[in-house]
C-alpha cells in the first residue's frame, strides 16, 4: 500500500466505534445509537457533481473484469466505473430530463440510482460521512437530511420518512457493458479531484468474507459474506438472488410480494438484472448482449428490459425494486428470503 492509501484506510478504522453524538435532540427513525462516524467527515469523501464522460473506445484504465454500473434513458446509456465510485460514493448526473444521484456504498456492495427529484424539488446529494450498519448515509443537499442507502429512506431531518425513488441500473463487467453498449458514453477520471482510480482503497475487502470494518445489528450467514447478491425489495421485505445461480445466461420466473418476476442472470457477463412480468414466458439467449431473452412470439429481450424485434418492438417490462449487493449488509434492513 502506498502511504495514501494507509491514511486513507487508518482514518475509516478510526471512526469504527464512533457514534453520532451531535443530533440526541433530533428525531430519528433508525436508533441514533448505530449511527457511526465513518472518519473522513461530510463531505470528507467528495462526491463528483459535474462529471466527464468519454467514447468507450477512449477509456484505457478499465480492465474487462473491471466493474460498472450502467444507467440507460431516453435513448442514452451511460456507464459509472467502480474504480471511481469507490473514491467519491456518489455522483450527481442527468440524462435528458432525468436527473438522479448514483449512490455506491463500497463496504456493502450497493450502487443505487436514486431520482433526484423529491416531492417536486431537485437536489443533490452528498457524502454525510457517517454510516448506518456500515451502510453509506447520503444528505441531501437541499434540506440537509440525511438518508440511508439501503433503506431507501430519509431518516432524519426535514424530509424524515420520505421514501426515495428509485431508477434501474445494471451492474456488470466492463467487457460485458462495451458488447452491450459500444456506443454508450463512460465517465473518466476527469473529476477534479486527485486520486488513483486504478488502486482499490480497501485492501482484501471485497474478497475476504471475514473482512467487516463496522458492525451490524443483523448479520446473516445464509450466504458467504460478499456474495454478490441481486436484490429485491418491496416494503420491509427482500429476496435476493445469487451471481453463483447463473452459470451461463439463465432465466428465472419467480413471483414475491405477489408480482410476477422474470430474473435474467449470467456469472459469465458477471449481471443479474430483474422485471415485472405478469403475461410473458422468456427463454435465455447465449452471447447476444444486450439481448438477453426472447419470448414465444419472437420478442427480445434486453438487458435494460426494453423489447427489440417481434410484436412487441419498443415495449419495455416494468422495473422492479432492485440493486446488488454484498449479502451480509441486507439482513439490517429488512426481513430476507432467499431464493434456492
Amino acid at each position: 500500500m502506498n502511504n495514501i492509501l494507509i491514511l486513507f484506510l487508518s482514518i475509516l478504522l478510526w471512526g469504527c466505534g464512533s457514534s453520532e453524538s451531535s443530533s440526541t435532540e433530533e428525531e430519528w427513525i433508525i436508533p441514533v445509537e448505530e449511527v457511526l462516524d465513518g472518519g473522513p467527515g461530510k463531505d470528507g469523501i467528495p462526491s463528483v457533481d459535474d462529471p466527464n464522460f468519454s467514447s468507450v473506445t477512449e477509456i484505457g484504465f478499465l480492465d474487462p473484469s473491471s466493474l460498472v454500473i450502467g444507467v440507460i434513458h431516453d435513448g442514452v446509456a451511460k456507464a459509472y466505473p467502480h474504480n471511481i465510485l469507490d473514491w467519491h460514493e456518489i455522483v450527481n448526473d442527468n440524462i435528458a430530463d432525468l436527473n438522479y444521484a448514483l449512490t455506491y456504498c463500497p463496504l456493502t456492495g450497493t450502487g443505487i440510482g436514486w431520482n433526484s427529484s423529491i416531492g417536486g424539488d431537485i437536489t443533490t446529494f452528498g457524502v454525510s460521512g457517517k454510516l448506518y450498519n456500515t451502510n453509506l448515509m447520503p444528505y441531501d443537499r437541499d434540506s440537509d437530511s440525511y438518508w440511508s442507502q439501503i433503506q431507501l429512506e430519509c431518516v432524519t431531518g426535514n424530509r424524515i420518512g420520505t421514501k426515495i425513488s428509485t431508477i434501474p441500473v445494471i451492474e456488470t463487467t466492463w467487457a460485458s457493458w462495451q458488447k452491450a453498449y459500444p456506443n454508450s458514453l463512460v465517465m473518466n477520471t476527469e473529476t477534479g479531484f486527485s486520486r488513483n482510480y486504478s488502486n482499490y482503497p480497501y485492501g482484501d475487502y471485497r474478497t475476504n468474507h471475514d473482512n467487516i470494518i463496522f458492525p451490524v445489528t443483523n448479520l446473516d450467514t445464509r450466504l458467504p459474506a460478499k456474495e454478490r447478491v441481486l436484490t429485491v425489495v418491496e416494503g420491509n421485505n427482500a429476496k435476493v438472488y445469487s451471481i453463483e445461480l447463473f452459470d451461463e445466461n439463465t432465466v428465472i420466473e419467480d413471483n414475491f410480494s405477489g408480482k410476477d418476476l422474470l430474473i435474467v442472470g449470467s456469472k459469465s457477463d458477471n449481471y443479474i438484472v430483474a422485471f415485472e412480468n405478469p403475461d410473458g414466458q422468456f427463454s435465455a439467449v447465449q452471447d447476444q448482449l444486450p439481448i438477453v431473452a426472447v419470448d414465444q412470439e419472437g420478442n427480445n429481450l434486453n438487458i435494460d428490459g426494453t423489447i427489440s424485434g417481434g410484436p412487441r418492438q419498443n415495449d419495455k417490462l416494468a422495473a422492479t425494486n432492485s440493486f446488488m449487493a454484498y449479502y451480509f449488509s441486507l439482513g439490517s434492513f429488512y426481513e430476507v428470503e432467499v431464493y434456492e
